[in-house]
């Protein structure tokens, strides 16, 4: 099987968010599919990474500490910015073509012999099945441990099969509310879902429900509890350059963090990822408050402010997956510390199931004009749709028909000096990287 058909048959299982609940969530099925595998998920040891916001930043942060610390670590994420393989990582590198290709025909095969068996009540989901997909290789690949990015939810995630060593929840906010909730409350509740009995949990202060949630979760489960506040700086820290510098204690021992994210929301997901690291060294793998530092300052993580200079025609560029409210405050407040008084265009684009309302009353009035545009995906909303949404802010709003065509508007209007942000859905972003010819390794 070559990989461009894998990854055909993959997408034509249909985006998880288009299946009937019934489908999505249910482990019993999930657990199936790795029996009849062998059970790769069991054969490393993983951190489950679960929250609305900042969870891939800290997965990909900690991940990162590991490398530098110099352990063999795989990473799992979602979704990706242009090719599918982004999201099943060893070592830093994306899974090849030809192992992709190869995994994929041992997951696809186990599956049609289970639904054929009537084990299966039918084929696993795209997102199952590319979980199964990055058990396999991780287990192949031998990684002494894993870094997973909980897709959505967390209790009934297709993640949550593993036992981890260490449960991280990151910052929680009203998303995905058709699947989840349309509560703070609720929506926490499936977060803690993958807090473990007499397990560890690292996490921070945040939204009071969810304090309550996942408080009265550890207690329920005699789980251990680990703050991450003590890294996180109490004064705003210096920027220089490209970089965010500031102190910090870890095992004794003072580092200075230099962190490649920018956003002062960056900072609790920093933190989150030294603490578990911290803890990770009490179980045995060897890192350092050196491996940290090198660590965290070699993250890479694209699509989050990410910063491209000017290059031809094109003026500065930003790049942000802020995909929901909360993050759309987050790069709003990342524009201003950085970009206070610099005339804006924002390119924006994104899902029909988001609350473009709110984000647009959050962002667009930043901007000189937005430049409204639609992804490759049937659930993108249209222009026209971005800009009803939009109707009680003042903003001049540009339609365009295509992400290629909204680049090419931002040229013909922007000045030198100006700002272009290109936000709201990774797609967007992830197409304008391809059409600027940014690959992530960047």
């Amino acid at each position: 099987m070559s990989y461009d058909f894998a990854v055909t048959k993959l997408y034509k299982l249909g985006h998880e968010l288009a299946r009937t609940p019934s489908h999505k969530f249910d482990l019993a099925h999930m657990h199936t599919l790795l029996d009849a595998l062998d059970n790769p998920e069991r054969k490393f040891p993983a951190v489950l990474i679960a929250g609305t916001n900042g969870k891939g930043s800290t997965a990909a942060t900690l991940s990162s500490i590991l490398r530098g610390s110099g352990v063999r670590v795989g990473l799992y994420t979602s979704p990706h910015l242009i090719k599918l393989n982004e999201r099943i990582r060893v070592e830093g590198r994306d899974i090849g073509d030809i192992d992709f290709a190869t995994v994929h025909e041992h997951v696809e095969r186990t599956a049609d012999h289970l639904v054929r068996a009537h084990e299966l009540p039918w084929h696993p989901s795209f997102f199952e099945m590319l979980t199964a997909i990055a058990f396999e290789h991780f287990a192949r690949a031998e990684v002494e441990i894993a870094v997973l990015e909980v897709g959505m939810g967390g209790r009934l995630d297709a993640t949550n099969v593993v036992h981890p060593l260490v449960a991280v929840i990151t910052d929680i906010a009203l998303d995905h509310q058709k699947f989840l909730g349309d509560t703070i409350t609720q929506i926490a509740g499936e977060k803690a879902g993958i807090i473990r009995p007499y397990g560890v949990v690292v996490t921070l202060p945040q939204h009071p429900e969810a304090n309550d949630v996942i408080g009265n979760a550890i207690l329920a489960n005699q789980a251990r509890a680990i703050s991450a506040v003590p890294y996180v700086p109490p004064v705003t820290p210096a920027v220089s350059g490209a970089l965010t510098r500031y102190p910090v204690t870890v095992m004794g021992k003072e580092i200075t963090v230099e962190s490649p994210l920018a956003g002062r929301h960056q900072f609790r997901n920093v933190a989150l990822a030294i603490a578990t690291a911290e803890e990770l060294s009490k179980h045995g793998f060897k890192i350092s408050p050196e491996g940290i530092e090198r660590g965290i300052r070699e993250t890479r993580w694209p699509g989050r402010f990410q910063v491209v200079p000017p290059q031809g025609n094109m003026p500065e560029l930003v790049l942000d997956v802020g995909h929901n409210p909360a993050g759309a405050w987050a790069l709003r407040s990342a524009i201003s510390e950085r970009y206070e008084g610099r005339p804006l265009t924002i390119i924006f684009g994104a899902m029909r199931d988001k609350a473009i309302g709110e984000m647009a009353e959050i962002l667009f009035p930043l901007a000189q004009r937005v430049i409204a545009t639609v992804a490759e995906n049937p659930r993108s909303a249209t222009p026209d749709e971005i800009r009803e949404a939009a109707g009680r802010t003042s903003a001049e709003i540009i339609d365009t028909s295509d992400v290629i065509f909204a680049l090419e508007k931002a040229r013909e209007l922007a000045h030198p000096g100006d700002l272009v942000v290109i936000t709201g859905s990774i797609y967007v972003v992830g197409e304008a990287m391809h059409e600027l010819g940014i690959t992530p390794a960047n």
